[in-house]
């Protein structure tokens, strides 16, 4: 649990990053109608429950993302595969990235060598993603391929007890009972529509995002189904901020509105759970594992800002409790810096 300073800090970077948002809106570099087309967006997301004083469960998550700009020639390998797939609309822009990321698990009390059988496990997660879009009108058909690691060679434990020397606190103890190594893949398919329903409010808009999708895999397998709701003056023409998965999805682009632009926004998914290794434990060995919850919902509100080329966005997540013996529901906040270049 991060200490008195820790919070301090936190607290400094949120007021500094703030001002510098406020300089650049107030001083903007060039017109819109005067900036060139860019090679692609690079976003940072960081999840962690450090933001609400707890460190357990999904601790902490990492993913660096880059989505080539709309006027780059998309590949052929993209363009055959969006073709193939018979639920990808036929007509459509075909969109493609890739992420890299890393996801930390730990139980309750890090502090503990040997951690109760009937906590959760500490498991580490290492990836890859390659993500396959169409945008159709109002419709965004996303398909992605996740491979990764799973074990000591994620590289969590390491990851983990380096931060804690560089921010104080609980020295984490029990890595040495973490799930085993094991190659780790995802496909995942989700379904968006954009602005189904549409009103103004306030002199502000808002609309409504419903999704529906799935992810197979022997890391996770369930399917899920949600809607976002967005509110602000000038709503872009995206989908949300992004999110380490499994949560609500998300837009790797995005298209900022001229100047300053904002809007609030409050979503809510549904999964029904098959797989999750992470509780589940391996596949093929013995390991620690939990009794899953067979349904998690997550609920989640934020707020975006858009200064030109730059969005900043912060989410609060709260996720019910994933399995049986889990004392109480998790909070954790994500933060996304998403920049055109």
């Amino acid at each position: 649990m991060p200490d008195a300073a820790m919070r301090e800090r936190i607290k400094i970077l949120r007021i500094g990053l703030m001002l510098l948002l406020v300089i650049e809106g107030a001083c903007p570099s060039k017109g819109w109608a005067a900036e060139s087309p860019k090679s692609g967006t690079l976003s940072v997301v960081l999840e962690n429950d450090f933001f609400y004083g707890v460190d357990r469960h999904y601790t902490n998550g990492l993913m660096v993302i880059w989505e080539p700009g709309r006027d780059a020639p998309t590949p052929k390998w993209a363009m055959t595969l969006a073709r193939l797939m018979p639920w990808f609309p036929e007509e459509g822009e075909v969109r493609h990235g890739y992420a890299f990321g890393q996801s930390i698990f730990t139980p309750s009390d890090i502090s503990i060598a040997n951690p109760p059988l009937q906590d959760r496990p500490y498991a580490g997660w290492l990836y890859g993603t390659i993500e396959l879009g169409v945008v159709s009108g109002r419709q965004r058909d996303q398909f992605g391929m996740t491979f990764g690691m799973i074990g000591p060679a994620s590289l969590a434990g390491r990851t983990q007890k380096f931060v804690h020397r560089v921010f104080p606190g609980n020295e984490p103890q029990g890595w040495n009972t973490q799930l085993g190594n094991e190659p780790g893949i995802v496909a995942t398919y989700v379904r968006s529509w954009q602005g189904i329903a549409t009103l103004t409010l306030s002199e502000a808009q808002v609309d409504f995002i419903p999704h529906i999708g799935a992810a197979l895999g022997n890391v996770f397998t369930y399917g899920n189904a949600g809607v976002t709701m967005r509110y602000g003056k000038r709503l872009p023409g995206d989908f949300g901020p992004p999110r380490v998965q499994p949560g609500l999805p998300g837009s790797w682009d995005f298209s900022p509105v001229p100047g300053f632009g904002w809007y609030i926004f409050a979503g809510v998914e549904g999964r029904a759970v098959a797989r999750n290794i992470f509780l589940d434990g391996n596949t093929f060995r013995n390991s620690r594992s939990v009794d899953k919850k067979p349904l998690v919902g997550d609920l989640q509100f934020g707020l975006v800002l858009d200064l030109s080329d730059v969005r900043v966005s912060y989410t609060h997540v709260l996720r019910t409790r994933e399995f049986q013996t889990q004392g109480s529901e998790d909070n954790f906040g994500s933060i996304c810096l998403s920049v055109k270049f």
